[in-house]
């Protein structure tokens, strides 16, 4: 259960998806604009959003971008819009997963379920293995991962990572040298299967690159396998 606000102008989208969740014992608040629901977002503080692009008074996306640069909450984005540019639009200004209209509303409510979980259980892991810093600990060359402390630094510098960008690198971290296909890492990092939709994990891998790479464009430490995924250098 979790606090979850959905932004949506659709009556009867908005008034559906409230309904499944309260039926999930889920509190849900709701907005019918951009505006309304960045201030409602700001005022409650929900554990998640789900957002709807096409919004009047303020778009969605400008609502993710605010939302993301001020905190860490959960972004699901929902978009009629098919193409994928769109969608990696929306990953790209920081929601954590998007759904294309019409969705299945079981779908939906697995998705949330998902994210939610995935966040409680990071969270809680780092707030048992917060006294020791040393516990989890890995290093690669110049990188040193602290699962305990939730905290990447390479050459003794910290990195600013968002909670799935750091969950994706422990994961690389766990199989060095192992070839990783997307549904691998879409079933381990983001905890479901996405029915082969796998543009998400590339947008992710992209930007780890580019704060772990000397030249994002030829990466040396997370390598593409063609065709299939990802391996990570150690």
């Amino acid at each position: 259960m979790g606090k979850i606000l959905v932004v949506e102008d659709d009556p009867a989208i908005l008034e559906t998806i409230s309904y499944n969740l309260r039926r999930e014992q889920h509190e849900v608040l709701t907005a019918t604009n951009g505006v309304d629901g960045l201030s409602t977002a700001r005022q409650c503080e929900p554990e998640l959003v789900v957002l709807d692009l096409m919004l009047p008074r303020l778009s969605g996306l400008d609502v993710c971008r605010a939302l993301r640069a001020e905190g860490p909450v959960l972004i699901l984005v929902l978009t009629a819009r098919e193409t994928e540019v769109d969608r990696v639009v929306g990953l790209e200004m920081g929601a954590d997963d998007y759904m294309t209209k019409p969705f299945s509303m079981r779908e939906l409510l697995t998705r949330v379920g998902a994210l939610l979980r995935r966040d409680r259980i990071s969270r809680e892991a780092a707030q048992v293995a917060a006294p020791d810093q040393g516990r989890g600990r890995i290093e690669c060359g110049d990188l040193i991962l602290d699962a305990g402390a939730h905290e990447v630094r390479r050459a003794g510098k910290p990195l600013a990572l968002r909670p799935r960008e750091f969950e994706l690198l422990e994961y690389f971290f766990r199989h060095p040298g192992q070839v990783l296909s997307r549904q691998m890492i879409l079933d381990a990092v983001w905890g479901y299967s996405y029915d082969g939709e796998s543009r998400t994990v590339d947008v992710h891998v992209r930007w780890l690159r580019e704060k772990l790479e000397e030249d994002p464009s030829v990466p040396q430490r997370i390598v593409t396998v063609r065709h299939f995924g990802y391996k990570f250098v150690a």
